[in-house]
């Protein structure tokens, strides 16, 4: 059943707030109602110009919404690291602050302490490619389409929301239910909104390259399925004037282009077809950057600092599978990681050992022993906790490198024999006799090489694994129905965890295909602690919630943690220019330009 809307005056049940330029998840948005731009932006941009981009894929869609081209859409659609080229939302996120949003369809916005509604004053100027104008209508029609057609997350926004109703000839309120919590009005302002007139609901869920209708600064211009899709700036794009668009969308053409293999999209680069390339091989930082162009000047390599929580990248245990529902056995697994021995040879000693899901931030489990607050959230739960973990003091060991260090491997021996399993005839078996083995997952040959190492790790205990690494279309469609024992997977921080969390390792997400609950994890306790985040008013109870969710995860050894980078690397043409100041969050290519834009 839809929602009703009421498309004449203003309920009279309905409260009113104060309109508001952005809101924050915590505190109030860094910028004043007079704000020209974000801190991050060239305003003085001269636009025009063109940009390449290349990924390794391919793509059999122009539809980004639904569960059939989750992973083959073409890129830039609705692009996070892109820009979203054709869609747009309500409001959008400033890349310098941890969780604020501004307007962009919406001028204003209203809502209360409590977060029981948020109402949308839409900009009047807010406009589709056509020229028709962005309605409350639209609005409507978005969500309830993604409801029935789409896929999580947008799929599941309307969950917290009791009433979705128009308010107004550019006016429309999401009332919430008890479902709803402090992230949910925040998620809904960045949900793309698309055009009623101009989307065939019947045939919505179905992949398609047909050319779509959006608000956004670009028009698709060419597509070669597979292989290229261009896109073409639109010169009455409505909103380039508005503060946060200021010193955006700077190149008359966008083209991404697709490569097979990350070789094949290097040597691109190195030739000019690709304009920026974004490194994440130390060694190839190092010494890969050897050719012509580097030694001329024409590409230009850049590092800079994240401000961010590193990336947690790891081997995740599938616990769906029954071998791995053993906690203790997972203990063991992640112990038998020798990262001293992988750094050393590998990657001659670039990377830093994970060992928090927020490290470097105050986010993190780190150094801190648990609070009062965290107490009263976990309840007796607490004696699940490592107590290490509990302290503050947890640390993953340090080998002596060797790749047997027999401390080590004591130590990991200590959990195998507590989860029942022992050495017999040179193989970890269970109290049956069964041996311990399973299958890793991989996508790629760096993946393909780590999991190599840790297969020769585990076989000093008689573990035995298989390594099966499969092409990307077999990897996404296995990923998506969880049809793996272990898969590698990088899990993205932030300064302001929230409904994500749910997605990754909440119990509602454990069985939904497409989801990101890769490591199958159905705990009440960490729901529970998911909850606190979500529902947290105080900048104090957001950090204790999230540093209790680090312990919860870390004690879990749902993942054997890696490693990650302190800079991010990236190279460029040196016409592609850049903004000085990088915000909190590192690069952001939507606010670069072309230098030779006349």
């Amino acid at each position: 059943m839809a929602f009703a809307a009421c498309l004449i005056g203003l309920p009279a049940s309905l409260g009113h707030a104060a309109p508001v330029h952005g809101i924050a998840m915590h505190g109030d948005p860094a910028l004043p109602p007079d704000y020209k731009h974000f801190s991050y932006v060239n305003p003085d941009v001269k636009k025009g110009g063109r940009i390449s981009y290349g990924v390794v894929g391919t793509f059999d869609s122009l539809n980004p919404f639904i569960l059939k081209s989750m992973r083959t859409t073409a890129r830039g659609m609705w692009d996070p690291e892109f820009g979203n080229l054709v869609y747009e939302s309500l409001m959008v996120r400033s890349r310098d602050e941890a969780f604020s949003m501004y307007g962009l369809l919406a001028e204003s916005v209203e809502w209360d302490d409590d977060r029981s509604f948020i109402e949308f004053h839409l900009n009047p100027k807010a406009r589709w490619a056509d020229g028709k104008p962005v309605t409350p209508e639209d609005v409507i029609f978005t969500f309830e389409l993604m409801r029935d057609k789409g896929r999580a997350p947008f799929s599941i926004r309307l969950n917290t929301v009791e009433k979705l109703e128009k308010t107004g000839e550019h006016s429309v309120r999401f009332t919430f239910n008890d479902k709803g919590d402090r992230e949910a009005p925040l998620l809904i302002a960045f949900s793309p909104i698309l055009p009623k007139h101009a989307i065939d609901v019947e045939t919505f869920d179905r992949s398609s390259l047909a050319l779509p209708l959006g608000s956004g600064p670009y028009k698709v211009k060419a597509v070669k399925p597979g292989e290229r899709i261009v896109y073409e700036r639109d010169p009455n794009y409505w909103g380039k004037d508005i503060p946060s668009k200021v010193g955006f969308d700077n190149y008359d053409e966008i083209s991404v282009e697709y490569f097979l293999q990350d070789n094949s999209l290097f040597e691109a680069f190195k030739k000019g077809v690709i304009d920026v390339y974004q490194e994440g091989n130390p060694t190839k930082w190092a010494r890969g950057y050897d050719f012509p162009a580097v030694h001329s000047g024409t590409v230009v390599k850049d590092a800079v600092k994240s401000k961010l929580p590193p990336v947690m990248f790891g081997f995740v245990f599938n616990t769906r599978r029954p071998v791995f529902q053993n906690a203790e056995l997972r203990k063991a697994l992640s112990l038998v990681f020798d990262f001293e021995w992988v750094n050393r040879t590998l990657f001659e000693n670039a990377y830093t050992r994970t060992e928090s899901f927020w490290q470097n931030s105050a986010l993190s489990s780190l150094n801190v022993p648990i609070d009062a607050r965290e107490r009263d959230i976990i309840g007796d739960a607490v004696n699940k906790i490592d107590p290490s973990v509990l302290a503050g003091t947890h640390r993953l060991p340090v080998t002596d490198g060797s790749g047997r260090d027999r401390k080590v491997l004591r130590e990991a021996m200590t959990h195998f024999q507590k989860a029942g399993y022992s050495i017999k005839d040179g193989r970890m078996v269970d109290a049956s006799g069964k041996p311990l083995a399973f299958e890793i997952m991989t996508q790629n040959a760096d993946q393909e090489k780590l999991a190599l190492a840790y297969q020769r790790f585990l076989a000093a205990l008689g573990v035995r694994v298989s390594l099966r690494t499969v092409d990307d279309s077999q990897y996404q469609s296995r990923s998506q129905t969880f049809d793996y024992d272990v898969i590698m997977k990088a899990f993205l921080s932030s300064l302001s965890p929230g409904l994500e969390q749910v997605r990754r390792w909440g119990t509602q997400a454990r069985d939904i295909e497409g989801s990101e609950n890769f490591a199958g994890v159905a705990d009440a306790d960490i729901d529970r602690v998911m909850a606190a985040i979500l529902a947290a008013r105080t900048a104090e109870d957001f950090q204790s919630a999230v540093r209790l969710q680090d312990r919860m995860l870390l004690s879990g050894n749902y993942i054997v943690p890696l490693y990650h980078l302190g800079e991010q690397w990236i190279a460029r043409n040196k016409h592609i220019g850049r903004p000085e100041m990088t915000p909190l969050w590192g690069f952001q290519l939507p606010v670069w330009w072309d230098e030779k834009a006349q």
